[in-house]
């Protein structure tokens, strides 16, 4: 019950679906400018930090629409499409302690099933909107992800670039458990001294120190030169302790945190092929439907978008019906 009436969750996602319809609408009219780098300046204060975050997370569909796709694992076909989500915000202070502070309701998200040159310049357009000119300092962050950072290249060539510290330690952990399997103090010893080097920036050391191990360990050699690869690839996105000093974040929690509602909310209103009607496109639009109105706008959990402030009257009378 919602207000008195009765809601069917097919209901709920067909508006849904409508209402991301129609914000996809309105983002595509912004995109060929996007494309071309050419939209407007939006008037306002200076900005002294600001931030823009991407990442992909997989959801269900159905068969047909991963027909060509290959699977993570070599040789099986792809159950997943990957809705990209990217997300911009602002930084004003430290703490007391000069850990950086997220400035309050500041977050917007966008987020998409299309190729990473579309979604690149989906992002492009929002941190345009948000203030991307006016910022006195501009961050980008994310995860190894080679499209992540193409996209940066293209997009956001002025900001700082940076790996998400957490998940380069990530990395590291991955290799130790095959260096050392199932000696975990061995492990976390290993994974001690290779973390101070990383998080100190010393990547050119830590990649040193990684190609050493190759000769005492033949059979994992192959693993070691792809971890090696992965630091020395993103070496200067990892200067974490300048970047720290700088009073910025390392981390990109804030794109992780919003791609788990976003993903999660696709599963449980069955995107995965239960459609509303009229019929979208295919599965993965009405999925990509559900996405523009799960993030388009949203500064911290608030709808600050005028397609998702309608009088509430309204979305219930279109809900219940």
């Amino acid at each position: 019950m919602l207000a008195g009436l009765s809601v069917t969750t097919k209901a709920v996602e067909r508006t849904a679906e409508a209402i991301g319809a129609e914000i996809e609408v309105q983002q595509r009219s912004q995109l060929p400018q996007a494309m071309q780098l050419n939209l407007p300046i939006p008037l306002g204060p200076r900005i002294p930090v600001l931030y823009v975050e991407m990442d992909g997370t997989g959801i269900p569909v159905v068969r047909k629409e991963t027909e060509g796709r290959a699977g993570k694992q070599d040789g099986q076909p792809a159950h997943t499409r990957e809705v990209k989500l990217g997300c911009v915000f602002s930084q004003t202070r430290v703490d007391a302690e000069g850990y950086p502070v997220r400035e309050e309701a500041s977050t917007s998200y966008v987020g998409a099933i299309e190729n990473c040159e579309e979604f690149g310049g989906r992002l492009y357009a929002e941190a345009w909107r948000r203030g991307w000119a006016r910022a006195d300092k501009k961050v980008v962050l994310g995860d190894g992800s080679e499209w992540i950072w193409n996209q940066a290249a293209l997009h956001f060539p002025d900001a700082t670039h940076i790996v998400d510290l957490y998940h380069s330690r990530e990395h590291l952990w991955t290799l130790a458990a095959k260096l050392y399997a199932n000696d975990a103090p061995a492990q976390k010893r290993w994974v001690m001294v290779a973390k101070d080097k990383l998080d100190d920036g010393k990547i050119e050391d830590l990649v040193a120190s990684l190609r050493a191990l190759e000769a005492s360990h033949p059979s994992l050699a192959k693993d070691i030169a792809t971890e090696a690869n992965y630091f020395a690839g993103n070496q200067e996105r990892m200067r974490y302790i300048k970047v720290r000093r700088q009073g910025l974040f390392v981390g990109s929690g804030v794109i992780e945190a919003g791609a788990k509602p976003s993903s999660a909310g696709l599963n449980a209103q069955g995107c995965s092929g239960r459609c509303a009607d009229p019929m979208p496109s295919s599965p993965s639009a009405a999925a990509s439907s559900v996405v523009h109105s799960r993030t388009i706008g949203r500064l911290d959990g608030r709808d600050s978008h005028p397609l998702l402030s309608r009088p509430p009257e309204a979305l219930l009378w279109n809900v219940a019906r």
